[in-house]
């Protein structure tokens, strides 16, 4: 969705092409009123001593209580804050894209606003980046929550993601993690992918890390999130499941397409011997059957030559694609230094 449509930006959109800042932290926010002004001090403790230039984008998906008041007086306080706001309540994933889009930091950090993510451990994925990946995903290895509604889905849910995608992450649905601005600038997410991330990463050539982190129970305000969401994740999981696997090799599946218009006409021609002389087809019915299994025959052969062209495609892209890194094969290193 283009943010144009959705989105109400409280700071200029030419803001964003002015100097980039070190670090951006995105946060989506829905109903956290009570929480925000900790966890604001908390980050500018934590955040603020890293002798980095930085800032926290907070995205607020519509918010029913007065969280959005509140980020306008965070705001009016603190010259790090940015705000976007929603037209209307659109979900996790979005929040997080637009803050994408509205972050200009050269590494992007993500959390969420209940505070059951612990600010004090951006430093220490930062630094984790800095060793050269392009992604650093945080682990819940103690993971505070309902172990019925969360614990045992969430872990269902990674088992699965990781037999299925091959992506070795722990903890892929934990919001904290710490991304390379090269890295946001081409995941296009929606629905449920936000915790995705990491697998989109890894298609792309991207290199993974995690580290454990805190984990802490939630104090104000309930989850917005419930079992419901797992059938959502679950499609998700199918779709991308397939879109990956097609984009690596699509002939297999444009030649399982064209099986049943190949296979159909000689069966049929088969039925009709064994059920008859010859198969007749001087009657007007007969002649529509012969049209229709010319099509399928047609059809058939269409599909397979479509599956070899999307071959070369694909065969072209990868050959033009780059890898995540600098021109001589290094990291792309977080900047201590001023706004550039």
């Amino acid at each position: 969705m283009a943010p144009e449509d959705t989105l109400e930006s409280m700071d200029a959109r030419a803001d964003r092409n002015g100097a980039l800042v070190d670090l951006s932290l995105v946060v989506p926010v829905f109903d956290e009123e009570e929480n925000l002004p900790k966890l604001h001090a908390e980050i500018v403790r934590h955040v603020g001593g890293m002798g980095i230039t930085w800032e926290v984008v907070y995205v607020d998906d519509r918010s029913e209580d007065r969280s959005f008041d509140v980020l306008m007086e965070l705001r009016a306080s603190d010259p790090h804050v940015r705000v976007v706001r929603f037209r209307r309540n659109f979900g996790q994933t979005p929040a997080m894209s637009a803050g994408f889009e509205h972050s200009r930091g050269a590494v992007v950090v993500t959390l969420d606003a209940d505070l059951q993510n612990d600010p004090a451990d951006i430093p220490a994925l930062v630094a984790k980046l800095d060793e050269g990946y392009d992604i650093v995903v945080g682990w819940r290895k103690n993971r505070q929550d309902g172990l019925v509604l969360r614990k045992v889905p969430s872990r269902i849910a990674n088992r699965l993601i990781a037999r299925l995608t091959g992506a070795t992450v722990h903890d892929t649905g934990c919001t904290l993690k710490a991304f390379r601005r090269e890295l946001v600038e081409n995941l296009p997410i929606y629905a449920e992918q936000h915790r995705f991330l990491p697998v989109l990463a890894l298609a792309s050539g991207a290199r993974i890390s995690e580290i454990v982190v805190h984990h802490r129970p939630r104090i104000h305000g309930v989850s917005k999130y419930g079992i419901g969401r797992a059938v959502r994740v679950a499609l998700d999981l199918l779709t991308m499941k397939m879109l990956s696997s097609f984009a690596k090799s699509p002939l297999p599946y444009f030649t399982l397409l064209s099986i049943p218009f190949v296979v159909t006409p000689p069966l049929y021609f088969m039925a009709a011997l064994m059920t008859s002389d010859a198969p007749t087809f001087d009657s007007g019915w007969g002649q529509a059957a012969l049209f229709t299994l010319g099509l399928m025959a047609s059809a058939g052969v269409y599909f397979v030559l479509l599956g070899l062209l999307a071959e070369l495609v694909v065969k072209l892209f990868r050959r033009s694609d780059r890898p995540l890194s600098t021109a001589d094969g290094g990291p792309v290193m977080v900047r201590t230094g001023g706004v550039a």
